[in-house]
């Protein structure tokens, strides 16, 4: 949401110390692996650096690799002539295709995440080609009733080379693809093949890839009153539609990217606070999601700031300190800052960051002494209230990403400016002033 000088040079030295490794010469590990270990390497270190650095040349190749990998390596053409992955295990020169692990599932957009986000940036045809024909894969084992699974659920797997739904496992939503632990067990990581799919919508226009989404939509509004998940029956309409809670994130935005208000009535009950305010314009609920998340960066004990933690689980740590986990005797709770929700507001984002990612803006200053939350955004628009704690004016510069090419009008407190937008990330620079709160807003005027 931001431009950090030091964490912006932290994370390209990590980047390129990682991509640099030997045993990442080829572009992707040379270890053979689960997918969701596997990517780590390449898609933890490419992603962010194609949003700091989204016009490099160098991370545009990097990432196009990957869908190279997934072209002549990791894929191919199963028996019902579609295109899938033939393993959940892979690496750069090697994919085990041994029939418990020979299967595709929705955590393999992980593999190729970077090469994602370029195709949403570039639309790049052959991109289109290869990432289209795997998700009518997908839309087509969605739509099957198959195994017991109802149709118009995707799967969490689709088994090489047959293409059916499942792996070798007894039940379709239980691959056993990979045994240490449930990680691909139904819904697994669902949130990534619908993000793909809509993906795949909002870049060609066919229809077809929206049905699964829509008809999982319908199936959790449908149970959405139902007793919960562990008292309904494992595989069933009900049982599946209580599991699909991580649906939000794509629905919200769909909503952005299209108007439609199709999937409202799901979007009150199960929409972040951020989306609730975007959609209904209500600030309560957002107000007191922010001011916990104010409070967990206000907490300050050594367990939470001074020891040494894997980087994945710093953010996690607050709920084993509270009287439900390690010390009873807390008199307060210990809230974990809600980093989805700051990207949120400050990007225009109603969803996840890692999967067609709609931060309409960054503000290209350090994150000090300044509040952003984006109001309204899309590909004519942008709005922003903005206030500067500082004691003077700041002259700060914001990069726009989902502004399509045109003639804009910017009104800043009143005062109007043109705009043309000619290029991809496009910038415009401006004075903030201190301690007033400022409102931003870009429309365009030649459509």
């Amino acid at each position: 949401g931001f431009e950090d000088p030091k964490i912006n040079a932290a994370q390209e030295r990590f980047s390129d110390a990682l991509l640099s490794q030997p045993h990442m010469q080829g572009g992707y590990t040379t270890q053979l692996y689960d997918v969701e270990h596997t990517s780590e390497d390449s898609s933890d270190a490419m992603t962010p650096m194609l949003h700091l650095r989204p016009r490099s040349k160098l991370w545009k190749s990097r990432a196009l690799r990957l869908a190279e990998l997934m072209k002549s390596v990791w894929a191919g053409e199963n028996q019902r002539g579609q295109l899938q992955f033939k393993s959940t295990y892979f690496s750069v020169d090697q994919v085990d295709e041994s029939p418990q692990r020979a299967c595709d599932t929705v955590y393999h957009p992980r593999a190729v995440q970077p090469a994602l986000l370029l195709w949403q940036r570039n639309r790049d045809p052959a991109l289109t080609e290869l990432f289209s024909a795997w998700m009518d894969t997908w839309v087509d084992a969605a739509a099957r009733a198959e195994r017991g699974k109802p149709a118009g659920v995707i799967p969490s797997a689709i088994h090489w080379p047959d293409g059916g739904v499942g792996g070798v496992g007894e039940f379709w939503w239980d691959p056993e693809n990979h045994g240490r632990d449930p990680l691909y067990v139904f819904p697994s990581e669902m949130h990534q093949m619908t993000h793909t799919l809509l993906l795949a919508h909002h870049i060609t226009g066919k229809e077809d890839y929206l049905a699964p989404i829509r008809s999982m939509a319908a199936m959790r509004l449908k149970h959405q009153s139902r007793p919960p998940v562990d008292l309904l029956t494992p595989g069933t309409e009900a049982w599946c539609a209580m599991k699909m809670g991580n649906l939000s994130s794509v629905l919200s935005k769909y909503r952005l990217l299209t108007g439609s208000k199709e999937f409202d009535a799901l979007l009150m009950a199960d929409a972040s606070e951020y989306v609730q305010y975007r959609l209904h314009g209500k600030s309560e609920n957002l107000v007191r999601a922010l001011s916990q998340t104010a409070e967990a960066l206000r907490t300050n004990i050594a367990g939470y700031t001074s020891e040494v933690r894997y980087t994945d689980r710093v953010l996690t740590l607050p709920r084993f300190l509270g009287r439900d986990g390690i010390n009873p005797d807390a008199t307060e709770r210990i809230y974990a800052p809600d980093t989805d929700l700051l990207y949120a507001t400050v990007t225009g984002d109603p969803g996840v960051a890692g999967y067609l990612p709609l931060n309409a803006v960054r503000w290209l200053t350090e994150p000090r002494s300044l509040a952003a939350l984006v109001t309204n955004s899309g590909p004519d628009r942008l709005e922003a209230r903005l206030f500067h704690f500082g004691d003077a004016a700041r002259t700060m510069t914001a990069e726009f990403y989902l502004l399509e090419p045109g003639r804009y009008k910017i009104s800043l407190n009143g005062e109007q400016h043109a705009f043309d937008v000619t290029q991809e990330c496009a910038r415009w620079t401006f004075s903030l002033p201190a301690q007033k709160e400022t409102q931003l807003s870009i429309k365009r005027t030649d459509n």
